[in-house]
């Protein structure tokens, strides 16, 4: 597994477990990271993206639920609702080029979700990623 992908997956996790149980410390989480992936780049590297998260969230699930017709957030799985949420703060707020950030979304839906979650997550990243293409004027890559 490529090392941004490890950093990904450390910050699905701690994602996951805010989700179900908030009120872990940070220094839980630094261990946590630190633990799993032995280098300081890489904690970075997933800090940035878990303090991003958290700080865009309400946008962020505001654009998933109007990108994902008929489905909130609430009637989602916790995995895919962290996996949308991480891979949507990359397509949006991140250098990472948007197919990168869908592709990485879905191979940890695919990793952690359940047999719909990869179809689920691309669908909704895909149409997420081209409403904000139309929105900034970008042309495809």
């Amino acid at each position: 597994m490529a090392r941004r992908s490890r950093a990904r997956e450390a910050a699905l996790q701690l994602l996951f477990q805010e989700d179900l149980n908030p009120g872990v410390s940070e220094a839980a989480e630094m261990d946590f990271l630190f633990r799993k992936l032995n280098s300081t780049d890489l904690v970075a590297f997933a800090r940035s993206l878990l303090d991003g998260v958290r700080r865009n969230r309400a946008e962020l699930d505001q654009l998933l639920e109007q990108a994902a017709e008929n489905w909130s957030l609430a009637r989602m799985a916790a995995t895919d609702r962290n996996v949308l949420r991480l891979g949507a703060y990359e397509i949006l707020y991140s250098d990472t080029p948007g197919r990168v950030a869908i592709n990485e979304a879905v191979e940890l839906a695919k990793r952690f979700g359940t047999s719909h979650s990869a179809q689920f997550v691309n669908g909704i990243l895909d149409r997420l990623w081209n409403d904000y293409r139309r929105r900034t004027g970008q042309k495809p890559p």
